[in-house]
């Protein structure tokens, strides 16, 4: 009997087939396969896991698992699983074009990203998800924003109240807030808001403070946007521009003593934080030169125009009199212990690099993000969850961001230890989003159609 089930399964290879397996009806087991549940940093070994219908059938040890007929078997030997990973400050182009959003998406689900959540809002996007949701278009589970909410798109408070009522009757997720808000137009936006139940998140204007924006229930605060600026004394008297991009110019001035009561006020009032550190580490420390993304892999994936753009960009940065290498290097390290205190005070931390944005590739660093934030202190398992668990209770969505019986399966197979080594979450043999296999194969051949000419 067990050699008559044997012939009726379909036995692919997770390195070799070059397959996009999409079939509600069929299950797809992953076997043998080492579980990194999230649920706890214990690793579960030997493992068989089912998936049937975009959830997560079974979990059992390999010796014990019931395999179903004609299912499509993934060889999971010396892997290991991970759920799927979110980048909660993504970029989708602002187009009505949607190849270029299709190339972006891509690029995320072939790296494993699961989940995200768009920072720059379009009408077109609004479509896209609905396409994504539909299966018409491969692509993470995605959450927008609506246009963004700055100091030329808001021209009164009256206009910014009214944007708001816009942007939640026409279906956005988020509100996405950029610099250059007064506190009248600040406060107006955020109390439409909370009364017409839409969150808010994103920068910090300069006029409206981290603290006011903490009281005022930002969602999530992303690139530690006014922490800096927080902790520096007579705040109140400098101008915006003598303070550099998240306080970058200003930062020896930072009272650290200060750090706790920050950390406990964003704690009390739930805030979440996306630190947004690889965008830090890589556009503003004076070590990661103009030239050096020319020697990334990854840059062949971006245009050239937009690599020159992101270099020349790093060059002005540098060549402003106010750029001190040694106090941006103090910048670096002030932000590494802003993130290490979020995650010693119970800070909520939520994976997002910010890209595509300066030296940031969509999808490849998110797993910078992950290597950062081990970087500033965190272990491999702590960063893990800022992309995984801590993202499902931001979301408020049940059964994700773990592997376990009735989980969404959005999944990724490792082929080494992410909890040894972080760097590891690079090393993808297939991804696993709803119903879909992504063999690495197929990967290998959706990112070599994605390279540009450099």
């Amino acid at each position: 009997m067990k050699a008559i089930v044997a012939a009726l399964l379909i036995v692919v290879s997770a390195t070799t087939s070059a397959q996009l397996v999409s079939n509600k009806d069929q299950e797809i087991v992953i076997k043998g396969v080492s579980v990194i549940s999230m649920e706890s940093e214990k690793i579960l070994e030997n493992q068989t896991v089912v998936v049937k219908n975009g959830k997560i059938a079974s979990l059992a040890g390999a010796s014990s698992a019931r395999i179903p007929a004609k299912a499509l078997i993934i060889d999971g030997k010396g892997k290991f699983l991970i759920p799927g990973l979110a980048e909660m400050h993504a970029h989708i182009p602002p187009v009505d074009d949607l190849t270029p959003m299709k190339e972006v998406l891509m690029l995320f689900v072939t790296n494993g990203i699961t989940t995200i959540r768009g920072m720059l809002g379009h009408a077109k996007h609004l479509e896209l998800r609905s396409m994504i949701n539909n299966g018409e278009i491969l692509g993470p589970n995605f959450y927008t924003t609506g246009p963004s909410f700055n100091g030329m798109s808001v021209t009164s408070p009256e206009e910014g109240s009214k944007m708001v009522r816009k942007q939640k009757q026409a279906g956005y997720d988020f509100l996405k807030l950029h610099p250059g808000l007064t506190r009248p137009e600040f406060d107006s936006i955020s109390a439409t808001a909370k009364r017409v139940n839409i969150p808010f998140a994103g920068h910090v204007s300069f006029g409206v403070g981290v603290w006011r924006a903490i009281e005022a229930g930002y969602s999530s605060i992303d690139h530690l946007d006014g922490f800096v600026e927080g902790l520096v004394p007579g705040i109140e008297n400098m101008h915006e521009q003598q303070t550099g991009l998240f306080g970058m110019f200003i930062a020896d001035k930072a009272d650290e003593s200060k750090i706790p009561t920050l950390m406990k006020a964003l704690q009390s009032n739930q805030i979440w934080v996306v630190p947004t550190q690889s965008l830090a580490e890589r556009w503003f420390h004076p070590d990661y030169g103009p030239d050096s993304f020319k020697k990334d892999p990854h840059a062949i994936y971006m245009n050239s125009q937009i690599v020159e753009q992101w270099i020349t960009s790093k060059k002005n940065l540098m060549e402003n009199p106010l750029y001190d290498p040694a106090k941006v290097k103090n910048f670096i390290s002030l932000r590494r212990k802003l993130i290490k205190s979020c995650q010693d005070h119970g800070v909520g931390l939520l994976l997002g690099c910010d890209a595509p944005q300066v030296f940031n590739v969509p999808g490849f660093s998110t797993h910078h993000e992950l290597e950062y934030l081990v970087l500033a202190g965190l272990t491999p398992y702590e960063a893990l969850k800022t992309g995984t668990v801590n993202v499902a209770k931001y979301l408020g969505v049940e059964n994700s961001g773990v592997i376990k019986e009735g989980a969404v399966s959005d999944l990724v197979l490792l082929d080494g230890n992410p909890l040894k080594d972080i760097a590891q979450t690079k090393n993808i043999a297939g991804v696993m989003i709803g119903t879909q296999w992504l063999s690495k194969a197929y990967i290998d051949g959706e990112l070599k159609k994605l390279q540009k000419t450099q």
